[in-house]
């Protein structure tokens, strides 16, 4: 079975483009949450998200005919841009590159737009460049078409588990090649907007913070959590062989070592099905790696302040380490500063891991003291301190059953 290189990363969100320097920032304690403003804050009980408010796409995508794609696909095709940039001129040849993207709702506000238009003001006023964005796969679709991605284009849906869900769909891509042909290398990871239809939605869902009417408590793991803040960008990391990195010159960044899915049936009702759907998933990662539970250096977690999926998440690693052990394990939460990314959430996750574990910095926990001790908590900090280690499993509860685990590990593990 081939090994799969993480060969090298590109994101967009609310802290900047660029993955070394977002680590180093979240590490700083900064935090990309801040008040909307205009037409995004309108009618909401916490108008705050993590929005990518300085993302320009000209800088990524120069300034020429931008205007077929819309926010979601800017954003993927940006990501889709720095990680071919990153890794190198000769990322795209000898055969086909793929794209496996992970999100919840794709181009929400175009499909919005595009039906408010037509409703409102008849078919014909309805904007034929809005209809080409109105599925689900548009932005995987225009990510491919502008940078001429020939192969296999996948969208993953799923909401917070998607992106995991994409890396391991890519990986099982490559890992078939040898036997039934296929692209020499994927794109894969995750891209989500925030825009006022999910911003309301999810409010009138009672899932964001302070939607219920309480001040707003969006702290991973914290006691009072009553929701998490939505945030936005993507993820994407060239996925190919080793030998084919190493064809290239290139130094991977990583390595996918494993990865696991399962669902739970109660879809998120019954907080212990969602945890022991969770340990299922991440045996299943485990065994697919050829690793044990005691090789794992890191928990990349995707708790973003949702009172019964943040107790879904740790009550699940508590079944697969035990409760010593996940005590003892560091744990890099990033929904808290970066918000609830969805789609670009565990592409996130896993990207950040990985440079954490590079540069052996952890970045510590906003609000540590304010923890849910009732939890079967793995091991936090306020601040940021040492790391060591190789291996990170990162892991996502969805909104309605989905459930998935990624294990990756620096280069020093090949």
């Amino acid at each position: 079975m081939s090994r799969i290189a993480v060969s090298a990363a590109g994101i967009v969100c609310s802290l900047g483009e660029d993955l070394g320097a977002v680590a180093s920032a979240l590490a700083a304690g900064a935090s990309g949450i801040a008040p909307l403003a205009g037409e995004l804050s309108e009618g909401l009980r916490d108008p705050h998200a993590a929005e990518a408010r300085d993302y320009d796409p000209a800088r990524t995508l120069g300034d020429r005919n931008l205007r077929p794609l819309d926010r979601t696909a800017r954003l993927a095709a940006s990501a889709a841009s720095l990680a071919l940039a990153a890794a190198g001129p000769e990322a795209l040849a000898g055969g086909e590159v793929g794209l496996a993207l992970g999100t919840l709702f794709g181009s929400l506000r175009t499909i919005a737009e595009f039906d408010r238009r037509a409703l409102q003001m008849g078919a014909n006023y309805a904007s034929p460049l809005d209809f080409a964005n109105s599925v689900i796969n548009a932005a995987a679709g225009q990510a491919a078409i502008w940078h001429g991605l020939r192969g296999v284009n996948a969208t993953v849906g799923g909401g917070p588990v998607a992106g995991l869900l994409a890396f391991g769909y890519a990986t099982d891509q490559l890992r078939d090649r040898a036997n039934a042909g296929g692209p020499v290398a994927m794109l894969a990871g995750g891209a989500e907007e925030i825009c006022r239809e999910a911003l309301l939605g999810f409010e009138r869902l009672g899932v964001t913070a302070g939607s219920d009417g309480r001040a707003p408590q969006p702290l991973p793991l914290g006691a009072r959590r009553n929701g998490f803040r939505l945030g936005e960008g993507a993820a994407l990391a060239l996925l190919e062989p080793f030998e084919r990195a190493a064809a290239r010159g290139v130094r991977p960044l990583g390595e996918v070592l494993g990865h696991g899915e399962a669902f739970d049936p109660s879809r998120g009702a019954d907080p212990a099905a969602s945890a022991a759907a969770l340990a299922r998933a991440i045996r299943q990662a485990l065994a697919d790696a050829a690793l044990d539970p005691a090789a794992i250096d890191l928990l990349a977690l995707g708790a973003s302040g949702s009172p019964a999926r943040d107790r879904a998440e740790v009550e699940g690693l508590a079944l697969v380490f035990g409760r010593e052990r996940l005590a003892a394990l560091p744990a890099l939460a990033i929904a808290g500063p970066l918000g609830e990314c969805l789609g670009a959430g565990g592409a996130l996750s896993t990207l950040l891991a990985l440079e954490c574990l590079r540069t052996g910095r952890l970045p510590g926990l906003a609000g540590f003291a304010e923890l849910d001790r009732s939890l079967p908590l793995p091991s936090l900090a306020a601040a940021t301190r040492p790391l060591s280690g190789r291996v990170a499993l990162a892991t996502a509860v969805a909104l309605d059953g989905p459930v998935a685990a990624l294990l990756v590990a620096t280069p020093e593990t090949a």
